[in-house]
């Protein structure tokens, strides 16, 4: 016995005939290219002179400029969260913010609380480590082409906070320890950042990890950058100043990411073999 096929619009498909659509799941987080790179340098120069800046400025303390800063933080990554897709404006907005929260964290530590360097960069590695592993166990990937769901975007902004703060208490402990100054200071992260490009190319270095490790190296390398453009020249700066330094900047940020989110030259195209729930 055979069936026939129905013809009746009014007839809707059984399960096992209707076919089978699947939304396309879209990375919430731009392409690593080179604007990526010049972005996140520029952004972690800004969170160093703003921070520095706002302590200085607002009249707030160092403390009431973290709560301020972390509340900016939390609204726009609500924003991130409920975007459907990577978008320039939103993201990097949140990494200008996080940038400036991460060194704050690590400069109440030191100034507020008088933990050592020494102890807190500990604390970071041990604690951005811990994201990793429990990210992995969870989601069995570290990589940054698949943030494509709410989970592994927490997992990817918690590390991106701790790769901030890390970045910080570590770029201070090497600064004041070996006492190089802002300029030296820059070379030699960029030396570093260097050595995991020709590891990662050269020697096979696995991708995810040469990601993670420069994320955390350009941190101190625009950190180093900032003080030498803003601090004053008897401190070894070129005296620009922190509203200077912090305006040219944003402003080099802004029209980059203008410029990306016309041209979606950082975007990267969903996965439409796999669907978000609605």
């Amino acid at each position: 016995m055979t069936y026939e096929k129905s013809t009746d619009p009014a007839v809707a498909p059984t399960a096992s005939t209707a076919p089978v659509r699947h939304r396309p799941r879209w990375n919430k987080v731009p392409e690593v290219v080179a604007y990526f790179w010049i972005i996140k340098v520029l952004c972690t120069t800004v969170g160093e002179t703003a921070a520095d800046l706002l302590n200085e400025k607002a009249g707030l303390g160092l403390t009431g400029v973290s709560v301020l800063m972390s509340a900016l933080l939390a609204v726009v990554l609500v924003a991130q969260f409920r975007t459907r897709a990577y978008k320039a404006g939103v993201y990097w907005l949140a990494v200008a913010l996080i940038s400036v929260v991460g060194t704050l964290i690590s400069d109440n530590l030191t100034d507020n609380m008088g933990v050592p360097l020494e102890l807190s960069t500990a604390v970071f590695a041990v604690l951005l480590v811990a994201v990793f592993a429990v990210w992995y166990r969870r989601e069995r990937t570290l990589s940054i082409h698949s943030i494509d769901t709410p989970g592994r975007e927490s997992f990817y902004w918690l590390a991106v906070l701790f790769t901030f703060a890390l970045g910080t208490a570590a770029g201070d402990l090497v600064s004041e320890r070996m006492n190089l100054g802002y300029w030296l200071s820059a070379v030699l992260f960029a030396l570093a950042i260097a050595a995991v490009a020709v590891a990662h190319f050269a020697l096979g270095l696995d991708a995810v990890w040469s990601f993670w490790i420069a994320y955390i190296l350009t941190r101190p390398l625009g950190a180093s950058i900032g003080d030498y453009l803003s601090q004053p020249t008897g401190d070894g700066g070129l005296g620009l100043g922190t509203v200077v330094t912090s305006a040219l900047f944003l402003a080099v940020i802004l029209g980059l990411v203008v410029y990306l989110g016309v041209t979606r030259k950082d975007v990267t195209e969903p996965d439409r073999d796999a669907g978000l729930p609605a």
